[in-house]
């Protein structure tokens, strides 16, 4: 029983810490939530504001795993809730890992239609291991681009 203890303690502990990272990464749900949320947002107090707070505004806008993107239709980021260096930078050309041109598919997607999901592989800043992911791309009303969300599947 002495020996039991300590496994069924190690055993809780790991079931803690996996729960805990699952609920770290966010879902299609609220990745489209936060999405609506961002385009509400840009009604409410204009782009250039919004685009500022998307990527400077971390409490309010990064959840989980979750930032707010936007990109022109010509694959420049515009803002980035999770790598400012980014902004400014035409990235159509940019490839995942296995060669898809996946902004190209965002904007491919995007004059085909108002809303979709993109799918890709990215590596997973966290576990730096490539995973699978899906953005959520939404065209913005009154601007010449759309906002997105990605989840790591």
């Amino acid at each position: 029983m002495i020996i039991l203890r300590p496994l069924l303690t190690f055993f809780a502990a790991l079931a803690i810490c996996f729960s805990a990272s699952a609920q770290e990464h966010g879902t299609k749900d609220e990745a489209k939530a936060m999405v609506n949320a961002a385009l509400a947002h840009v009604k409410k107090v204009g782009a250039e504001q919004a685009f500022k707070d998307f990527s400077t505004d971390k409490a309010n806008w990064n959840k989980k795993d979750l930032y707010v993107f936007v990109m022109d239709m010509k694959g420049v980021m515009i803002a980035h809730g999770a790598n400012e260096k980014l902004i400014g930078k035409n990235l159509i050309e940019l490839k995942d890992q296995n060669g898809k041109q996946f902004i190209r598919g965002f904007v491919d997607a995007m004059t085909a239609g108002s809303e979709t999901w993109v799918d890709y592989d990215w590596a997973n800043p966290v576990t730096k291991k490539l995973e699978g992911k899906s953005s959520y791309l939404k065209r913005i009303p009154g601007f010449d681009g759309f906002a997105g969300v990605g989840i790591y599947r």
